[in-house]
């Protein structure tokens, strides 16, 4: 059992503060018209669907502080948040990875400085039917599985959707560039990947943990009664283990990614002051409720004995 103390990051707290100050002094654009500061106006931001709950709670909170800040969150897959982010259709993204170099490339290329840091640390989570015995796997029979040389059992993947973070992160980091198999099939919205598990025995979802985290009890960690979620053994591992947030952190369970902030904003606005929150002691605390493993907070385990 792990229990953790937790630190306030006051340079968030002094960038946020900066921001103000600075933001007072470049309030009017060229054309007379005021802009948004870092805790007023209104702006549009791209986010990954699969962290939906997550960020509408981390707008309700900053919202709440900041009741002159409207912001409009549009959740879709992570190709058309950076298409979004490219084409000034939103200066802020919340997304599964940082800029890669053609993109850096490209913003050198037009005299913009970007800005992303890493806010947490999330897990993909599995689930299968309840009637499905199969819930424990290796990390050898995911591969096997997700690029179709397993034999042991006839599987029906799915995705959330065919461009979603989720696809790339098993292409990429567990496929290793080898395409998905052919039974795999892709449902319009992570909720609608849930119930077809719920439904099917033979399925196997792959899908964000926020999206299945109970987030009613502060203290006990778990997940959805409606699905079952597969627990997962590393290569080197010496047990499986569910996407707990110890467990994802320390790397015993082996289907990490990170969540990202990408900024693309030419003065201190509305989306370098709600990526700041994010990253400071109000919007980490929301993270972890949603059992994301915060990255910004200094956190220390510490191995406890129960009797």
């Amino acid at each position: 059992m792990f229990t953790s103390i937790i630190k306030r990051n006051r340079n968030y707290i002094a960038l946020l503060a900066t921001m103000i100050i600075l933001s007072s002094c470049t309030s009017n654009n060229k054309t007379g018209q005021v802009q948004d500061t870092p805790t007023s106006g209104t702006i549009k931001i791209s986010v990954d669907e699969t962290y939906r709950p997550l960020i509408e709670s981390e707008i309700k909170v900053f919202e709440s502080l900041y009741p002159k800040a409207h912001i409009i969150a549009e959740y879709k897959p992570e190709v058309d948040c950076f298409r979004d982010l490219m084409a000034d259709s939103a200066r802020l993204i919340l997304v599964t990875r940082d800029f890669n170099q053609q993109e850096l490339d490209y913003l050198k290329k037009v005299k913009i400085s970007p800005q992303s840091m890493l806010l947490a640390w999330d897990g993909v989570a599995l689930i299968t039917n309840h009637s499905n015995p199969d819930s424990i796997l290796t990390l050898d029979q995911v591969r096997n599985i997700m690029d179709g040389t397993d034999t042991e059992k006839k599987w029906q993947i799915i995705f959330d959707n065919s461009n979603s973070s989720t696809v790339r992160y098993i292409q990429d980091s567990i496929n290793k560039g080898k395409a998905l198999p052919k039974n795999v099939m892709a449902a319009k919205t992570n909720p609608e990947v849930v119930d077809y598990v719920a439904k099917s025995k033979d399925a196997l979802g792959v899908i964000g943990v926020s999206w299945i985290s109970d987030t009613n009890d502060a203290q006990a960690i778990e997940f959805t009664n409606k699905v079952n979620v597969v627990k997962v053994r590393a290569d080197n591992g010496s047990e499986f283990v569910k996407p707990f947030q110890a467990y994802i952190a320390l790397g015993s369970y082996p289907l990490k990614r990170g969540l990202f902030f990408c900024l693309k904003e030419p003065y201190s606005g509305l989306g370098s002051g709600f990526a700041t929150f994010l990253g400071g002691q109000e919007g980490q605390m929301v993270i972890g409720k949603f059992k994301l493993f915060p990255a910004r907070l200094n956190i220390v385990f510490r191995e406890a004995n129960i009797k």
